[in-house]
């Protein structure tokens, strides 16, 4: 058995080895000139494989490998060369200094002021231009009266610039005009006779018939005009008065000086134009303006032009407005949004001048749910899941369904009851970094610096 086994092996083998030969003869005897391999082979070799073409694949290659490596350097690359060619202008463009505060362009990355005790600076981070804005105007028209202001822009310049120019171009006119009245004692004249549309004089009747509409209407709102800002309407309201004898007009004229407070509102939904209020309404009988009531109609009126300014040019920009008026010893402050004043007392402590408007506030959510809107959470509390501020000028699509206002918050302060060291107006890219306390601490530990010794 066993030798029947080794045979049947042996003849196994052999008849293996017999077809291997065969196979290999047949592998061997087919030409591979015709093959599809040997044809792509050639193909590769003649147009592919050039040692220019493979040192260019090389090179290739090794960009895309490095650009993948800094892949976020290369998204950035247009901001950096866009920051390295801001770098070769000059220092003198770069760094604005503006006599009378106002920033004539909005494409500086920053600008400062400083000008005997007032210092202002601003930064444009990573905004595409800058949108804050800031005035300082010391002894209007040698008035006594100086004021400052803070407008933190967002969504655009439009805004901001045209608070800058309009409110604050009337607001000083209005100023100038009320201290001539004062000087010419025109706040002793009959209110009656004044007519600031132009037309002849109000009658006594037709006063008395304003003030039954103004009591009618308690919510009535009190924009002013605002368009003839520069018209010589204004200088004939009290050119054709004459003395009060009537102490029933008198009683009236107080009555009109109330201080204005929050809760006025603009009539909801109301596109037509009020009266435009008689400058002369602004004055007590002592001679005293009411700046209170002058800042909530002059901002009133602004917004509501800024507002139908802005949907002619489709810009949706709005902007906050921190203004405060400095007469004597008297210290007025009107806020709307998220920009904040504080002061330094005699003792250094921080008092508010100013309170933000977050639309995560009690009083503020009441009013825009009222107003069928909503806030969201998205960092930070928005109105409809948009704005960071619950009030500001502009934003015509939040201000036409009222989830968005611009009625003015109005602080008044006795300076000699506080002795203040100096006072901060900043937007809210100040207040996120520093409490009040800490903007107040970190300022006045370098008052006594050389280079911030006349600052204050």
């Amino acid at each position: 058995m066993q030798m029947e086994d080794e045979l049947e092996d042996r003849v196994l083998y052999q008849t293996y080895i017999s077809h291997m030969k065969l196979l290999s003869k047949f592998a061997v005897g087919v030409p591979l000139n015709y093959a599809p391999i040997s044809y792509l082979w050639r193909l590769l070799r003649v147009y592919v494989l050039k040692p220019e073409i493979l040192i260019f694949s090389a090179v290739l290659f090794i960009i895309i490998l490095y650009l993948q490596v800094v892949d976020v350097w290369s998204r950035n690359l247009l901001g950096r060369l866009q920051v390295t060619i801001g770098r070769s202008t000059s220092k003198v463009q770069r760094l604005q200094y503006f006599v009378n505060g106002s920033v004539t362009s909005g494409d500086k990355l920053s600008w400062e002021l400083k000008e005997g005790n007032i210092a202002a600076y601003a930064v444009q981070g990573r905004r595409p231009r800058m949108e804050d804005r800031f005035v300082v105007t010391e002894d209007i028209n040698k008035t006594g009266v100086s004021l400052f202001a803070v407008f933190d822009g967002h969504g655009g310049e439009f805004a901001a610039n045209y608070a800058r120019d309009k409110l604050i171009k009337n607001l000083n006119n209005k100023v100038i005009e009320l201290k001539r009245l004062i000087s010419e004692g025109a706040h002793l004249k009959k209110p009656a006779q004044t007519n600031v549309t132009g037309s002849p004089q109000m009658s006594r009747s037709s006063f008395k018939k304003q003030e039954q509409d103004k009591k009618q209407e308690p919510n009535v709102d009190r924009k002013q005009s605002f368009k003839k800002t520069l018209s010589s309407v204004t200088d004939e309201c009290m050119k054709k008065s004459g003395g009060v004898t009537d102490p029933e007009l008198l009683n009236k004229l107080e009555a009109l000086i109330r201080p204005i407070t929050r809760e006025v509102r603009p009539t909801r939904g109301s596109d037509t134009q009020t009266p435009e209020t008689p400058i002369c309404s602004y004055l007590d009988t002592s001679g005293t303006i009411n700046y209170g009531r002058l800042l909530t109609d002059e901002v009133l009126a602004a917004d509501r032009l800024l507002v139908e300014a802005a949907k002619k040019t489709m810009d949706v920009a709005g902007t906050t407005a921190l203004i405060a008026l400095l007469e004597g010893n008297r210290l007025v402050v009107a806020n709307v949004g998220d920009s904040r004043g504080v002061m330094c007392d005699g003792r250094g402590n921080a008092i508010p001048l100013s309170f933000d408007h977050k639309p995560q506030q009690m009083r503020e959510r009441k009013r825009i749910k009222e107003a069928g809107g909503f806030i969201t959470f998205n960092g930070v509390w928005r109105v409809a899941g948009i704005l960071a501020t619950s009030r500001a000028l502009g934003d015509y699509p939040l201000k036409d369904k009222k989830l968005v206002i611009a009625d003015p918050d109005i602080l008044t302060f006795d300076l000699d009851d506080h002795k203040p060291l100096f006072l901060v107006l900043a937007s809210d890219g100040l207040w996120d970094t520093f409490s009040n306390e800490e903007a107040v601490a970190f300022i006045k530990e370098r008052l006594n610096e050389p280079h911030y010794v006349n600052i204050k």
